[in-house]
Order: C-alpha cells, then structure tokens, then sequence
C-alpha cells in the first residue's frame, strides 16, 4: 500500500461506514425500492469510471433492437437541462450529456432519454405510446432506488474491483461486497487472445456468487473518422505520429492502441467530460505543431468528439487533420455465447 493511500485510508473507511449504512437501509426497505413490469437492464460499476459502460451499452443495444423497441436511460453527466428529457436531434451534449448524445448519433431508432430521478424516468417512458419493451439504465448500479430485473457489473481487467480500494483511498464508490447485487459480471479490456488458465485466475479472484454467471470482453478499435465525418485508414505497419486528444476516465488503453500504429503518441489528457474550450484548441494546435513531420494526425475519442463538434469549437479546428476513433466491444467465443443467452432469455420473458 502507497504511503498517500495510507494517510487516506481513515478517510476511505469514513466513506466505507456511510456506503454500508446506505445500503442496508435498501436492503432493510427502510428507504425505498422500485421494481417495474417491463424489463430493466441496468449497466454499472463499481469504481468511478473508465470500466467502458458506453461501448457494452451500445453492445445491448445492437443485440436488442432488431426485436425489441429499446429506450437507454440515463442521468446525462453535466447538461445543463433539468428533469426529464427525450433526446433529439436539435439537442447538444450541453442539453443531454455527452454519453446520451453519442448513442443518440448513433442509434436513431431507439429511444434515448436522461433523467437523474431514474424511477421517474422509468415511469416517463412507460407512459410512452408505443412505450419500450425493455429500458437500459446506463452507470446505474448505485441507483438503488430502482431494482432492475437484471444487473451488470463491469470491471476493468487491469484494475479489478477486488484488488480496488475504496475513494479516496482508491476508486471504488462502494465496497467491493456490493458485487454481490449484479446478475452478471463483465471483466471488460482483457486481451483479445484469452486462455481457460486466465480464466480461472479471474474466477479465483472474483469469487462470484454461485447465481453470478461471469463474462469477458475486449475493445475492437474501427478505422478513424473525421469530426466532420470523413474516414481515415490506420497504416498496418507503426508509421507516422499521432496526438491523441482524451478526456474520458481510462484513456490508457487508446494510448497503448496508437503506440502501436504510430512511430511517435503524444497526449493531452483532460478530466472525464472535459468541456473543451478555445484556449484548449491553442494548447492542442500549440502541441500538435511541435510534433516533428508532416505525416501526422490528431485523434480523440468517440465520447470526446460528441464535446469538440460544438459549433464554436469545430470552427477553430476545420484545418487540423483531427479524427475520433470508434469503438465496439466484443465478447470471448464461450463469453459471447452466455451473454446473449442471459439478456435474450430475460427480456423474452418480459414481452
């Protein structure tokens, strides 16, 4: 244990006393719980982000919406907006949130509302004519006044939540016993090669319940696009450098991807929902032209993009060769093949 962590450690256990007792109050009825008729889906974690709650939702979403008229709810970090709102087209990341948006964008034929009272959005929604049949709570796993019919826990593969701490001392928002709530456990960003013998070391290590059914994903990064929309392929062989450009909790993974196509990665690297101003675009053009060359280029994140289209920031950055990388997660062959059955066995049995 680090020496900061030590000094923080009665502070974390502070945190730790408060989360327990909250919790029990739920679990006691003492504060209140709501279940709903059609089925909910909620997506979380344990510590404070950078799991990739984003990509899985939208994971749920391709598997859903062929059959399925599916809403994602959720509380849209940092818009400036109150209540309950139905995202459209007209609506920015300042209206609706940044991860809203994105799914908005990216999926037109769905719902996509926000709402940080998820009960009475849930019940928004239901009043909906025609209304979903299955509603996704996005980073809800904390929200305990809702008790979804099925719930998912994320942890990253390179910071387990059982090798975690709680805040300050660490990130986790709760106490790694909270797992025990989730119908399903997702170790998200472990390798795309996967063996039975790492697979049994995380199972060892998670020690779920005998009910908890464990999944494990990986990232799948597509070829860039431009803000503007233009694509651009990524050269097969490391050639070039890039500057990558993130403000979202975990960029590491997006870092150690480019390294690997580029000679040279430069970062700027900005707190999670960073609302980039002009003053960033001189310090990201300032950098970006430091970078010996000319074969070079900016790239951000699919979520960042959704922040630096606004109009008065797009403007400023026209002439740069600037791109946001999607991504799309995909599951381990055997990993794939309970997840689908899981969720698909679950909302059938809610239709």
């Amino acid at each position: 244990m680090s020496f900061l962590r030590i000094i923080l450690f009665p502070f974390a256990l502070i945190y730790g006393l408060v989360s327990r007792l909250r919790n029990l109050l739920f679990d006691l009825g003492i504060l209140p719980v709501e279940s709903f008729e059609l089925p909910v889906i909620s997506v979380g974690n344990l510590s404070m982000g950078g799991t990739g709650k984003t990509p899985h939702v939208e994971y749920l979403v391709r598997l859903l919406k062929e059959t399925h008229r599916v809403a994602v709810l959720s509380r849209g970090y940092g818009r400036r907006t109150k209540g309950f709102l139905i995202a459209e087209a007209r609506h920015t990341f300042r209206d609706i949130g940044d991860e809203p948006m994105l799914y908005r964008n990216k999926f037109t034929d769905i719902i996509v509302a926000v709402d940080r009272n998820r009960r009475h959005g849930i019940s928004q929604l239901m009043r909906l004519h025609p209304a979903p049949d299955v509603i996704l709570l996005d980073d809800a796993f904390q929200h305990r006044y809702v008790k979804p019919g099925l719930s998912i826990l994320l942890t990253d593969y390179y910071n387990l939540y059982s090798k975690d701490h709680l805040i300050p001392a660490g990130r986790l928002r709760e106490s790694r016993s909270g797992s025990k709530r989730a119908d399903l456990i997702v170790v998200t960003k472990t390798d795309s090669s996967f063996s039975p013998i790492l697979e049994k070391e995380l199972l060892k290590e998670l020690n779920p319940g005998a009910e908890q059914k464990v999944c494990y994903s990986f990232i799948r990064y597509e070829n860039p696009v431009s803000l503007t929309g233009e694509p651009h392929d990524l050269p097969d062989q490391p050639n070039g450098s890039v500057l990558m450009v993130a403000g979202i909790a975990n960029p590491y993974p997006l870092k150690t991807f480019l390294s690997s196509h580029f000679v040279e990665c430069e970062s700027l690297i900005y707190r999670d929902h960073h609302v980039f101003t002009s003053e960033d675009v001189t310090e990201i053009r300032s950098t970006f032209q430091n970078i010996p060359g000319s074969n070079k280029i900016i790239i951000t994140t699919e979520k960042d993009a959704m922040r630096l289209r606004e109009k008065h920031i797009l403007d400023l950055l026209t002439d740069l060769p600037f791109y946001y990388l999607p991504v799309r997660i995909e599951f381990h062959t055997g990993s794939q093949r309970t997840f689908h059955s899981y969720i698909l066995n679950y909302v059938g049995k809610g239709k």
